[in-house]
């Protein structure tokens, strides 16, 4: 379980065929990895990853096919930034918002909008996701807790504050460029339990 609030901009020291259906990725990140040992999870642009190892300042974890498959991981390579926080623990400050690591879908950067200190980021957002966003609600982007401002039937909107431009990957992302995305879990369990009420 995570919180969506990113504790180190980190970067990727290679992304290596393992054989067959999965990979093998290393990401360079010394806070998250100066406790971290093996079994440990980290989430890495908001996929929840099981550490393998971690020496130097570098982890390694096992990526699987069905997470090359469903989120924009199977895209990075060497020297790419990514955004990497440790999981929550009992003490851990909920500043964003229950977040499991687990994608949902990815969309893409539709436009930024610059304001005097904030920007406007519009996203794609896939049709299969769209009944679990609500205006106000919350949505995990590349792993940031975030706030949707606006909402249309296929695109969705969040406001960044300068903090967030600067120590995440989506200050630097450009128009067309793919993102993780994960809803709020709460949504899919009301809908599934009341799915079940009227069956």
């Amino acid at each position: 379980m995570f919180t969506g609030i990113v504790e180190e901009l980190g970067e990727v020291v290679h992304l290596s065929d393992a054989g067959g259906d999965s990979a093998v990725i290393a990401v360079r990140g010394p806070l998250v990895t100066e406790d971290a040992k093996h079994g440990d999870s980290i989430a890495v642009n908001g996929v929840c990853l099981t550490v393998i190892d971690a020496t130097g300042g570098v982890f390694t974890a096992d990526v699987m096919g069905e997470s090359l498959r469903r989120t924009s991981l199977g895209a990075l390579a060497a020297g790419s930034p990514v955004n990497l926080e440790r999981a929550a623990t009992a003490g851990t400050r909920l500043g964003g918002h229950l977040v499991q690591g687990h994608v949902d879908g990815v969309g893409r950067i539709i436009s930024r909008e610059p304001a005097e200190q904030w920007e406007v980021l519009t996203f794609s957002l896939p049709p299969e996701l769209a009944r679990y966003v609500v205006e106000k609600g919350s949505i995990t982007v590349d792993g940031v807790s975030l706030t949707v401002m606006a909402l249309t039937a296929d695109t969705f909107s969040v406001g960044l504050i300068p903090t967030t431009l600067k120590l995440t990957v989506l200050g630097s992302k450009s128009a067309g460029d793919p993102v993780n995305l994960e809803v709020d879990v709460i949504a899919k369990y009301v809908e599934k339990m009341l799915g079940e009420r009227h069956a």
